[in-house]
């Protein structure tokens, strides 16, 4: 069995590698450090590793990347590659944020078609989505980053459906953790209210609801708990709720 994963370098991309290759997957590792990369790779052993040097946030790197692999058989593709910002939408940069709905929502959008076109043709074959619990709602002080999570989390549950629908034995998850104990908290400049979950436990929970078919994957009973209580919580309500979780600018 083989897996890719994007944004492979650290954080849950780094932890999935690390679980899927104590299954015995071989990896492809795609990310943009490739000091990084060499670095999980070398943690990991007893199976076949490669990395590629890719920027998924391109359509043109995206492309290249299937072009390269679209022949190595590969049984799963993990769409981890992401990142976030905090700050008003009225003073948020907007070129970063452009960037983050390429690398958030058009890599993922540009890789699962691609694959799922080889995938359906085998019958065979997993996607995992990397959402976020902020799929679920709007996120004030992250309102690009909730919006591309959003997109994502929608998108999968729609190709979901669709596979069911023709019997095409495929199966796409969508990974919809709280916040996670992992760079993404440096990199989008935002300490959340609430404590992250432990990215190895939530890359093996991860990996092992994805391989059993699970559509929706959400990680931690705080989390599970929050999700069913928001579907009675009024709009207005949640959206005082979320600027309060994430108010803490680093």
């Amino acid at each position: 069995m083989k897996a890719l994963i994007t944004g492979a370098s650290s954080g849950l991309g780094k932890d999935m590698a690390l679980v899927l290759g104590k299954k015995g997957w071989d990896l492809i590792l795609v990310a943009r450090r490739a000091d990084r990369l060499e670095n999980v790779k070398n943690q990991i052993n007893n199976v076949n590793v490669q990395c590629i040097i890719a920027d998924v946030s391109k359509t043109e790197e995206c492309e290249k990347l299937y072009e390269r692999t679209k022949d190595e058989n590969v049984d799963m593709i993990i769409n981890n590659a992401g990142f976030g910002d905090c700050g008003k939408f009225l003073e948020t940069d907007l070129e970063r944020e452009l960037n983050m709905i390429d690398t958030n929502i058009k890599a993922v959008h540009i890789l699962t078609k691609l694959f799922l076109h080889d995938f359906a043709q085998r019958n065979s074959g997993y996607i995992l989505n990397v959402a976020s619990s902020a799929g679920f709602m709007a996120g004030p002080l992250m309102a690009t980053y909730y919006a591309t999570k959003n997109y994502v989390l929608r998108l999968t549950e729609a190709i979901y459906q669709e596979l069911r629908q023709d019997k095409i034995n495929v199966h796409i998850s969508a990974l919809c953790p709280g916040p996670v104990e992992t760079e993404f908290n440096q990199v989008a400049s935002v300490k959340f209210a609430i404590k992250g979950l432990d990215s190895c436990q939530v890359a093996e929970y991860a990996i092992e609801q994805a391989l059993k078919g699970k559509l929706i994957i959400v990680p931690g009973t705080a989390m599970k708990f929050a999700k069913f209580g928001g579907r009675f919580m009024p709009d207005k309500a949640m959206l005082r709720m979320c600027y309060k979780i994430q108010y803490h600018k680093v």
